[in-house]
C-alpha cells in the first residue's frame, strides 16, 4: 500500500500492511469473544480489507470480505443519503413539512425533512405499535422536545423519512435505496431478514461461547436499519462522502455534513449534520455513524480532510468493545480516531438528589430511576442497571450487568434535586 496524504498538513500517513491489521482484527476479536469480524481501511485510493473467525458462533463458515452483516442504524446514513440525492435533483425540499410532501393532514408543520433527518423532529424514539401505520404514530406520539430545539435519536422518525422517498420516488423503500444508492456503487443489496445475512451473537457467558440470536426489524423500520452489508461496502458508502463517485454534488454533500445548530447529541456523538454523526471537532472532526442490530456491532468513520475511512462490522454485540480498543491501537499505526469524552473532565460524583427519582418516557419505553442495595439503580422496562453515580457535571453511569463494569448512560436535564427529563442514549426522556 502507497502511503497515503494527510490534507490537513501535507504529511504522510504511514501505511498499514494487510497483514499486520489481520493480526490486530484476530488478537483483538479473540480478546472479547467475538466470533467474526471485518475492517475495511480506505486511504487515498488504496483500501485494505481483513476478516476473521467464523459467521457463526461453533459453525465452520468462516467470515469473508463479502460477508453481509447487520448494519443496524447505519443503514440511516444510507437512507438520508438517498434523501440528498432527491434533493439536488430537486424532488425534495430539506425545510418542506412532511405532511405537504405525503398530502396528508394531521402532522405538525414544524416535522420539516431536515429535522427528521438530524433527530430534532421531537419524535419519540420507536412507535408505540410497530406493526400499524407510521402516519397514525406520528400524529398520536407525544414529543419529547418541541421540533427543532433539540437532538432526540429517533427510529420513528426515519420510518417517516422512509415514507417521504415512497412518496416521492413512487418505489419502495427498498427499491429507492437499491436504485439511487446501492447499484450505482456496485454493491448488492441484503437485508437483516435474508438467508445470506450473517447472524448476531450474545456476549459469551460459558463454554459455548457467544450465543446466535435471531435477527428481527418490523417492516415500518427498515428504512433506519434493515441493511446488512460488509466492512468493504461500509467503506463504499464512505467514499460517497468524500466526494467519489460523484453521486452527491458539494453543495448538497456540504448541507448534508454541516452540522445542525442545537443538534447536541449526549452519548452518541459530538454533533449531527443530516442523517451524519460528528466525532471530534474542528480539522479534528471526522464524519460517520454507529450501528447496532440484533447482536451486532458496526462502526463508520469517515475523515474528509485526509481522505480516509475506516468500518468496522462485528456479529456480537461485544463489537463495541472491539472497536474501543481498536481505536486505541490504531492510534499507534498513525491513523487517530477521535474518542468522545462521556463527561467533563475532572467531574466528581454527588450524591443524588432525592427529587431526580422517579420514571421518565420517551414514547412508550420507561426509565425509572430508583433507591436499591445499591444506592440507586435505572430500571429500563423491567431490566435493571444497578449503581447509579451521579456527577456534578449532571451526567451518570451504571454498571452494566453483562460486563459488572461502570458504564457512561446518560445526564440529567434541569437543576439538581429537580429534573425535568434524563438524555439516555441519545435519547431524551421527559419525566412522567
Amino acid at each position: 500500500m502507497q502511503r497515503a496524504e494527510d490534507g490537513r498538513d501535507g504529511a504522510a500517513r504511514p501505511a498499514v500492511a494487510a497483514e499486520e491489521l489481520s493480526a490486530l482484527l484476530t488478537r483483538l476479536a479473540r480478546r472479547h469473544g467475538v466470533p467474526g469480524a471485518q475492517l475495511a481501511l480506505r486511504q487515498g485510493d488504496e483500501e485494505t480489507v481483513v476478516q476473521t473467525g467464523v459467521t457463526r458462533q461453533g459453525g465452520a463458515e468462516p467470515m469473508t470480505a463479502a460477508s453481509p452483516v447487520p448494519i443496524g442504524s447505519i443503514t440511516k446514513l444510507a437512507t438520508a443519503t438517498v434523501v440528498l440525492a432527491l434533493v439536488a435533483d430537486d424532488d425534495l425540499d430539506l425545510d418542506e413539512p412532511a405532511g405537504e410532501v405525503l398530502g396528508v393532514a394531521g402532522l405538525a408543520g414544524e416535522l420539516t425533512v431536515r429535522r427528521l433527518l438530524s433527530h430534532t423532529s421531537g419524535l419519540p424514539s420507536d412507535p408505540v405499535d410497530v406493526a400499524g401505520s407510521c402516519l397514525r404514530e406520528v400524529r398520536d406520539a407525544r414529543a419529547v422536545c418541541p421540533a427543532g430545539t433539540a437532538f432526540s435519536y429517533s427510529n420513528l422518525g426515519y420510518a417517516l423519512v422512509g415514507s417521504l422517498i415512497e412518496a416521492v420516488t413512487g418505489m419502495t423503500w427498498r427499491e429507492a435505496v437499491e436504485a439511487i444508492l446501492l447499484r450505482p456503487l456496485d454493491l448488492e443489496p441484503v437485508y437483516v431478514a435474508d438467508d445470506r445475512a450473517v447472524p448476531g451473537h450474545a456476549r459469551a457467558t460459558g463454554p459455548a461461547g457467544a450465543r446466535p440470536v435471531e435477527q428481527f426489524l418490523p417492516p415500518m423500520l427498515e428504512p433506519a436499519g434493515a441493511l446488512a452489508l460488509s466492512a468493504g461496502a461500509l467503506a463504499e458508502l464512505g467514499r460517497v462522502h468524500l466526494g467519489k463517485p460523484g453521486l452527491l454534488d458539494v453543495v448538497t454533500a456540504a448541507d448534508m455534513h454541516r452540522p445542525v445548530e442545537g443538534a447536541e447529541p449526549f452519548g452518541l456523538a459530538d454533533g449531527w449534520g443530516l442523517g451524519v454523526a460528528h466525532f471530534g471537532a474542528g480539522d479534528e472532526t471526522w464524519l460517520g455513524h454507529d450501528g447496532n442490530a440484533d447482536g451486532t456491532s458496526c462502526f463508520l468513520r469517515i475523515d474528509q480532510a485526509g481522505a480516509c475511512v475506516v468500518a468496522l462490522t462485528s456479529n456480537s454485540v461485544a463489537g463495541s468493545d472491539l472497536w474501543h480498543d481498536l481505536v486505541g491501537e490504531l492510534d499507534t499505526l498513525g491513523i487517530s480516531l477521535p474518542v468522545r469524552a462521556t463527561r467533563s473532565a475532572g467531574a466528581r460524583r454527588v450524591p443524588l438528589p432525592g427529587g431526580d427519582f422517579g420514571t421518565y418516557r420517551n414514547g412508550a419505553v420507561e426509565y425509572t430511576i430508583r433507591p436499591d442495595e445499591t444506592g440507586a439503580a435505572l430500571d429500563v422496562d423491567g431490566e435493571v442497571f444497578p449503581e447509579l453515580e451521579r456527577y456534578d457535571d449532571a451526567t451518570f453511569t451504571v454498571r452494566d450487568p453483562a460486563t459488572g463494569r461502570a458504564t457512561p448512560c446518560g445526564r440529567f436535564r434541569g437543576e439538581p434535586g429537580a429534573a425535568t427529563a434524563v438524555d439516555v442514549g441519545g435519547r431524551i426522556a421527559r419525566r412522567h
